[in-house]
């Protein structure tokens, strides 16, 4: 079995790509279970993995291939480990202080390889890190480039008032729904602009149709059928913040959980394929983000079979398809249960709106 990943041979690895998780947590642990699981995670930035800690993972092992990415969740772990919950917030970027202080006494925590990382980087210490990432500059312009052209700052905060769901969809109809906001919005969310700005373009190799008419669809249920005052990462977009609205990982009642945990919570920079084949160790549940997003259907259902090979009976996946279409393929039926109902009903509950489906699997 291949102890490689697809999306290494295409990727870039040479910048932060996500300096958050663009996924909903709340969702995941829901699907998951985690509580006495050893979990296994697509680290990213870390947030949800930590996430899995918050909610009584046995063990979680956080495989991320993007060196700049391990640097990331290491610093997040560095700051679990040794600051307090307001100064955890204040060294990401979400509360305003004193930052390099901070920074150095988490430094001890570090790697040589990511301290150098974070060490020639000191100026987006200083701002918050949490704000560096490719994704979040490419949020950063929409909500200081394009919005401007389309919403004032009035409309904005009104957008994110809490609301009854016909109030919302009323102020979606009436107020937000301009032919200023679908023109832009297809725009900026296309295909070219996206990949060129936001992910990279191999991110798209197995996407057909149009981009930007899906994910303002998604957009659309998020404004209406979702509340959006209380959705953290629309809060991100067009305030640069979470404000109130806080994602699982950063609320003050998962930090000491987590905090108190750390020691369970382990970094693995290789493939996910390459951790499956060691063959010492059974696991009990998948964080997989949307990596399937990123691979052949041929490479998507071997690397099924290796987690399959690799899971006690009972073990969940959970992951996201925001583009092209992945679950189960139906010989598989007879190793890995689908979860339809849960899935649908997670998926509509979804907060990271631009992804089209939540799937959860068990292995049998």
């Amino acid at each position: 079995m291949s102890q490689h990943s697809e999306i290494q041979q295409r990727a870039k690895f040479d910048q932060v790509r996500y300096a958050n998780c663009w996924e909903d947590a709340d969702i995941l642990v829901e699907a998951l279970q985690p509580a006495g699981r050893f979990c296994v995670s697509i680290g990213s930035a870390g947030d949800n993995s930590f996430s899995l800690l918050a909610e009584g993972a046995t063990k979680v092992i956080a495989v991320e291939l993007n060196p700049t990415q391990v640097a990331c969740i290491e610093l997040r772990k560095a700051a679990y480990s040794e600051l307090s919950y307001d100064e955890f917030l204040i060294l990401l970027g979400e509360r305003d202080g004193e930052r390099l202080p901070l920074f150095e006494r988490c430094s001890s925590h570090l790697t040589l390889d990511s301290l150098a990382f974070w060490s020639s980087r000191m100026e987006e210490i200083e701002t918050g890190f949490y704000r560096h990432g490719k994704f979040e500059n490419y949020f950063k312009l929409f909500r200081s480039r394009i919005i401007p052209l389309i919403h004032s700052r009035k409309r904005v905060a009104a957008l994110l008032l809490e609301k009854s769901l016909p109030e919302r969809k009323a102020f979606y109809d009436k107020v937000w729904n301009s032919w200023r906001w679908r023109l832009l919005f297809n725009l900026f969310f296309s295909r070219t602009v996206m990949g060129r700005l936001g992910r990279d373009p191999s991110f798209f190799d197995y996407v057909e149709g149009s981009v930007a008419d899906r994910i303002l669809g998604r957009t659309k249920h998020a404004l209406t059928e979702l509340a959006p005052h209380d959705n953290p990462y629309l809060r991100w977009i067009l305030n640069g913040c979470y404000g109130e609205a806080l994602p699982h990982a950063l609320r003050e009642e998962n930090f000491e959980t987590i905090k108190a945990n750390i020691d369970k919570f382990t970094i693995e920079s290789r493939p996910l394929e390459s951790l499956l084949t060691n063959g010492q160790e059974k696991f009990d549940a998948f964080n997989l983000s949307d990596i399937f997003e990123y691979m052949s259907e041929q490479n998507y259902r071997a690397l099924l079979e290796q987690i399959c090979s690799a899971s006690n009976p009972g073990a969940r996946l959970a992951y996201w398809n925001m583009l092209a279409p992945r679950s189960r393929p139906e010989d598989m039926a007879g190793k890995l249960q689908s979860q339809p109902k849960l899935s649908e009903q997670l998926h509509l509950q979804d907060k990271a709106f631009f992804y089209s489906r939540f799937i959860v699997e068990e292995v049998l």
